[in-house]
């Protein structure tokens, strides 16, 4: 079985790749892997990023989100959310956005993906899933590029504030917070 074969048997339909996955399998990957592109059995979607498409009645099924996102970043400590979910905390907010947030370790930047639009955020750690406060502190983080009313906001917001889990906010202001985050916090809670 030659190279090309190795690396045709090894792809998964909605699976994501890097170039390294292959270089144990050929000596002239980069070759291969033009092949497997001009075939359609991969698409190019960033370099040394692959996906395997699988062909449904509507298309092409893109890659799962979360594993491009593990392949990508070589981590699985993110989490990925979209803006429009500070809309359901209960501050009146009603932006719609159209980007993605990956709060992660590892990358920081802009970033397309399948049409879609991401956000990178580098931080010293990245929670393992979202919770209520988490979402609260990264709200106080972009507090001032989202709010449109701000004095509304912030009496909507000190209601909110009290009602979650002080403990587990603390631990959250502490690990995710900008230091400006952590003096409204403190204004806001103690006023």
């Amino acid at each position: 079985m030659n190279s090309l074969e190795k690396m045709r048997r090894k792809l998964k339909p909605r699976a994501t790749y890097r170039r390294e996955d292959f270089i144990h399998l050929s000596s002239n990957v980069d070759r291969y892997l033009k092949t497997l592109v001009l075939e359609k059995a991969l698409v190019k979607i960033q370099n040394g990023l692959y996906m395997c498409p699988e062909i449904t009645p509507f298309g092409k099924a893109l890659p799962e989100e979360n594993q491009l996102l593990k392949v990508f970043l070589k981590d699985d400590r993110f989490v990925v959310y979209d803006l429009n979910l500070f809309n359901s905390l209960g501050l009146g907010l009603t932006q719609l956005h159209n980007k993605r947030i990956v709060f992660n370790r590892k990358r920081h930047g802009e970033f397309q993906f399948n049409g879609k639009h991401y956000s990178f955020y580098r931080w010293r750690e990245a929670p393992k899933k979202l919770s209520k406060e988490f979402l609260y502190v990264d709200f106080l983080n972009r507090f001032d590029k989202l709010v449109e009313d701000n004095i509304k906001n912030k009496n909507l917001l000190k209601k909110q504030l009290r009602k979650l889990n002080q403990k587990n906010l603390q631990r959250a202001v502490k690990t995710y917070g900008k230091e400006s985050t952590k003096k409204k916090l403190q204004s806001l809670l103690f006023q």
